[in-house]
């Protein structure tokens, strides 16, 4: 598998991954113990995240953008 490692302090490098990170705080906010939050709070997240289409995916999900 090939890993990417983005600079250090250059934000802009992690596009995709600071805007996940953006949406996931939508519903767990910073700070969040998640030894309180149980396996299917975080599977229906999941889900949601991975039914939202992506722009850079031609609008298609992750679920469903990548073969």
């Amino acid at each position: 598998m090939q890993v990417y490692f983005t600079d250090p302090a250059n934000p802009w490098q992690r596009g995709t991954n600071e805007n996940t990170n953006g949406l996931i705080r939508q519903y767990f906010p910073k700070g969040t113990d998640f030894s309180l939050v149980s396996p299917d709070e975080i599977r229906y997240v999941q889900d949601l995240l991975n039914d939202r289409p992506r722009q850079f995916l031609d609008f298609l999900t992750p679920q469903r953008g990548i073969l």
